[in-house]
C-alpha cells in the first residue's frame, strides 16, 4: 500500500541530485563498457531486489535515474517507499534498452541502498518506542547535498523531521548561549525580532538550565545527554508546560528507556550519519 503521507521530494528537487550523481558516474566518455559490449538494439528486463530485510526508501530516485538516462525505460514498482520487506524481495521491474539499464543501475542502487538503510535504522528506533508518546526525530547531521532525500528516508522509517536548515526554526544551543551570555539574554534577543511563524527551541545541559528556560516561557526544550534519572526529573518538573526533546547517544538499546521517561521527542543523528546501507541489487531476467 502506498504511504501517501510521505510526500516524496518533488522532481524539481530530486532530479538535480540524481543528475549530479549520473554525471559523476558517466564522466567524460559515458558508459564505455556498455556502449562497446552491448549492441544498441538489445532490450532487457531486470528486477530491483532487496537482498536483506528492511524498510524501503529511494524507489523515486531509482525511477529518476532510469528516466534521466533514457525516457524509454519503463519502471514498474511492486512495493512503495515506506514498506517493510523481507529478504530477496523484488521491489521493481525495469525494461527497455539494455545499455540504458546498465548505465543507470549503479546510481539508482546507490540511492536505494543508502536511503533504505536510513529508513530501516529509523524504523528500528520507532519500533522500540511503541506504546509511548515519544516520536523519533532527525537532525542536521546529514550528507552534504542529500538532506532532502535523507530526511525523506527518516519519514519513510516512521520518524518525523526536525528543522531542515538554519532558516526554518531557531535552536539555541550551548555555544549560542555561551556567546550570548546565557539563556535569558539569548531568548530575549530572539524574541525581539523573530517572526510569529518561527519556532524557538533551547538546548539545556542541566536541570538548573531547564528551570531557567521554563521561567522565561520557553516552550520547546532539548535535554542534551541527560541521564534517565534526570530525564524523569525534567518531565516531572515541566509537567506539560513545554515540549521536551531528549538528545545524545540514542541507540536501539537505550531508546526504550528514554521514551518511557515521558519525553515528547527523541532526536538521533545516527539514523542519518551512521545507518548501514541496505543490500540491494539488480538482476537481469533470464527467461
Amino acid at each position: 500500500m502506498a504511504h501517501t503521507r510521505l510526500h516524496p521530494p518533488h522532481p524539481f528537487l530530486l532530479d538535480p541530485i540524481v543528475s549530479r550523481a549520473l554525471e559523476e558516474d558517466l564522466g567524460r566518455a559515458g558508459d564505455v563498457t556498455s556502449a562497446l559490449v552491448v549492441p544498441s538494439d538489445v532490450r532487457a528486463k531486470a528486477f530491483v531486489v532487496a537482498r536483506k530485510p528492511g524498510t524501503i526508501c529511494g524507489l523515486t530516485a531509482v525511477e529518476a535515474a532510469f528516466r534521466l538516462i533514457d525516457p524509454k525505460l519503463y519502471l514498474h514498482v511492486s512495493v512503495h517507499d515506506g514498506d517493510n520487506v523481507g529478504p530477496n524481495t523484488r521491489l521493481a521491474m525495469v525494461e527497455g534498452p539494455a545499455r540504458a539499464i546498465l548505465s543507470a543501475e549503479r546510481v539508482g542502487l546507490n540511492f536505494l541502498g543508502h536511503l533504505s538503510g536510513i529508513a530501516t535504522a529509523t524504523h528500528a528506533l520507532v519500533a522500540q518506542t511503541e506504546g509511548t508518546k515519544a516520536r523519533i526525530v532527525d537532525t542536521r547531521k546529514t550528507t552534504p547535498g542529500l538532506r532532502v532525500l535523507e530526511k525523506y528516508a527518516v519519514r519513510c522509517g516512521g520518524g518525523v523531521n526536525h528543522r531542515f536548515g538554519l532558516d526554518d526554526a531557531m535552536l539555541i544551543k550551548d555555544n549560542h548561549l555561551s556567546a550570548a551570555g546565557g539563556i535569558r539574554q539569548a531568548v530575549e534577543r530572539a524574541r525581539m525580532s523573530i517572526g510569529h511563524m518561527i519556532k524557538v527551541e533551547v538546548e539545556v545541559d542541566t536541570l538548573e538550565q531547564l528551570n531557567e528556560a521554563l521561567e522565561i516561557g520557553v516552550r520547546t526544550i532539548m535535554l542534551d545527554n541527560f541521564s534517565i534519572a534526570d530525564l524523569k526529573r525534567a518531565v516531572a518538573t515541566v509537567n506539560g508546560r513545554a515540549l521536551l526533546e531528549a538528545s545524545g547517544n540514542i541507540t536501539v538499546d537505550t531508546v526504550r528507556a528514554v521514551a518511557e521517561t515521558g519525553v515528547d521527542f527523541i532526536s538521533s543523528g545516527a539514523i542519518t550519519h551512521s545507518a548501514t546501507c541496505m543490500d540491494v541489487g539488480l538482476d537481469f531476467a533470464t527467461e
